[in-house]
């Protein structure tokens, strides 16, 4: 059977930190400081995880979208025509607002 490995984290935080986290590890009904930590920055990264996925769920979305957001295509016959469409009904609503004030 191979021999277990547990990798190493070191945090650096106040004594009023400490005593803090230790409280709440307490209350918690954990056995340990440190198993506590460990289930809280595994939540944590899981949410954050999900969270992103959510939206852009691989990392071709994820280089889709930025490269879209840097390197934006050229507006279309579509897209300008909208535009107009847009800034006509802007100039007509604008004065038709004048008129009632």
């Amino acid at each position: 059977m191979g021999t277990i490995i547990n990798d190493r984290i070191d945090v650096r935080i106040s004594k009023e930190q400490k005593e803090f986290v230790k409280y709440a590890s307490e209350i918690s009904g954990f056995k340990n400081l440190s198993e506590f930590i460990i289930y809280c920055i595994n939540k944590q990264a899981n949410e954050i995880i999900l969270e992103n996925n959510l939206i852009l769920k691989s990392l071709e979305d994820k280089r889709v979208f930025v490269d879209a957001i840097l390197n934006p295509p050229q507006p279309n016959s579509k897209l300008k025509r909208a535009q107009l469409n847009y800034k006509k009904f802007i100039e007509q609503n604008a004065s038709s607002d004048s008129e009632i004030s």
